[in-house]
């Protein structure tokens, strides 16, 4: 019919009646958006033909929300390891969401982000996996990132998923941040919600735990960053064995209560800078006692962390260097409770 919109625009139909016939992004903010280079782009609609529908005479191309949702499908889809000509063909294949939405359409276009250029993190030699997940955090694709975690865990297992995949994405995005002022916090944040809520929900503790002395994590009292020691607590439960996490900030009063009411078999510090690795609290948690008089227990205290690197050895305390070592080391206190039934009276080897 004459006068109605055909969608041969490059926009959905229907697009000039909802009013958002002029919502459009130019390939450099694109690029921004997306996390990838302004070249990249230019050079997948050049190879693979995915690219903004439309050009008006005299103008630069604008994506349009149609476009952006093609061009976002082909990023999730690299993401998960397709190769760029593949994923690129799926994506043009493919129906995008509706876009007529304003909502969405603010969303698709990252309209009142902060402006800040965002590229590829610096991953080194990685796994593919790793890579992909970096790739879904710079774009703050809570989906794919999400997808991508549980995927990992459920996969690879907490400790190989951790150490190959999550631990390399968190470091890279921390030193992006470090030399882009604050242009990746954002990323750093959203990254770090969801492997905290993926180390929760992927693993469950058993309704009945073995009738062991349990081992007990916890930060520091200063100490705000408990990721590490929330993989250290998933591995745990996924082995079935006894723990209890207090995790961030945790006082050394409410420790020292903790330790005396169970009774653990081990105390693991958390340390993430050398700010925090307060030795005194160490000190106070070695001193403590329980039972009955000529058989009492003392706590075997681990140190895990890199804040304890620079820290003087504090005879009676172990280290843990490191979450599939670190894990090894309980795994053997655990044995060792097991056989004995009842605490080992000294601390184990250092985790070197």
């Amino acid at each position: 019919m004459t006068g109605e919109p055909d969608g041969r625009d490059g926009g959905p139909p229907g697009e000039e009646s909802s009013g958002l016939a002029d919502a459009s992004l130019t390939t450099g903010a694109l690029a921004r958006r997306l996390g990838v280079a302004a070249t990249t782009l230019r050079t997948w609609e050049r190879r693979y033909g995915i690219g903004p529908r439309s050009r008006e005479e005299g103008r630069h191309r604008r994506w349009r929300p149609a476009d952006v949702a093609r061009i976002e499908h082909m990023c999730r889809l690299t993401a998960q390891g397709v190769a760029p000509g593949e994923a690129a063909r799926l994506a043009l294949a493919g129906s995008p969401p509706s876009t007529t939405d304003p909502v969405t359409v603010r969303q698709s276009l990252g309209q009142g982000a902060a402006p800040g250029e965002y590229g590829e993190l610096p991953l080194g030699q990685v796994w593919p996996e790793s890579r992909g997940l970096g790739r879904a955090a710079v774009r703050l694709d809570a989906g794919a990132v999400q997808a991508r975690l549980r995927a990992a865990v459920d996969t690879y297992g907490v400790v190989v998923a951790w150490e190959q995949i999550i631990a390399p994405t968190l470091h890279a995005v921390g030193r992006k941040w470090a030399t882009s002022s604050e242009c990746y916090v954002d990323v750093e944040h959203l990254l770090s919600w969801h492997v905290s809520t993926t180390l929760r929900s992927a693993v469950r503790a058993p309704e009945h735990e073995p009738l062991l002395p349990p081992v007990l994590l916890a930060c520091m009292p200063e100490e705000q960053h408990c990721l590490a020691i929330e993989a250290l607590w998933a591995a745990l439960v996924e082995r079935g064995l006894p723990t209890r996490i207090f995790g961030a900030g945790v006082p050394v009063e409410a420790l020292e209560s903790a330790v005396r009411r169970i009774g653990p078999c081990a105390v693991v510090l958390w340390s993430q800078t050398r700010q925090t690795a307060d030795l005194s609290v160490v000190r106070a948690l070695l001193s403590l006692e329980w039972g009955v008089r000529g058989a009492r227990s003392h706590p075997l205290v681990l140190l895990a962390g890199p804040g304890w690197r620079s820290a003087v050895h504090e005879q009676g305390a172990g280290r843990l260097t490191g979450l599939a070592s670190g894990l090894a080391v309980l795994e053997s206190l655990f044995r060792a409770v097991t056989q004995s039934s009842a605490a080992p009276p000294g601390p184990l080897p250092a985790d070197e």
